[in-house]
């Protein structure tokens, strides 16, 4: 296990469910004092191929979830249509690459702007991984698609 500074300066102080920073000063009885997650529960960790690093979190973030999957939440002031699940895709892009349709937008505006913050969410997440995004036309929506 790392010490819960290493992993504070390795994700620059900011919780890595609800992307909020956390006060390295504040105590870790407070709920919004820093906490060390394993990302997954041990026995899942087992079935994973590649290893999940412990990540920094808010008390009351690594609380709230518990002994169950992590969720990483779409903003809502983003208009997407039918997102995909953020932690699922980006597992998938980083042991198999390639590409993953991430949500469905009314204007290429609102794709550009899911794109932008997906992007910079995805490097926080998974900081090894490369990903870029792409707005493709879809039937009078438009389609919000991340590579590697």
């Amino acid at each position: 296990m790392s010490s819960l500074h290493d992993i504070g300066e390795t994700d620059g102080w900011r919780c890595w469910l609800c992307d909020e920073p956390v006060d390295p000063d504040m105590s870790v009885n407070d709920p919004r004092g820093p906490s060390i997650d394993a990302r997954t529960t041990r026995k899942k960790a087992k079935k994973k191929a590649r290893a999940v690093p412990e990540r920094l979190a808010h008390r009351d973030c690594n609380t709230g979830k518990g002994n169950t999957e992590a969720v990483v939440a779409w903003p809502d002031d983003l208009f997407v249509v039918d997102p995909a699940v953020i932690l699922t895709s980006v597992e998938r892009l980083a042991t198999k690459g390639g590409r993953e349709a991430m949500a469905r937008c009314p204007t290429s505006d609102d794709a550009d702007a899911a794109g932008v913050w997906l992007v910079d969410r995805v490097r926080r997440l998974e900081p090894d991984l490369q990903v870029d995004y792409a707005v493709e036309p879809a039937g009078g929506q438009y389609l919000l698609v991340l590579s590697t």
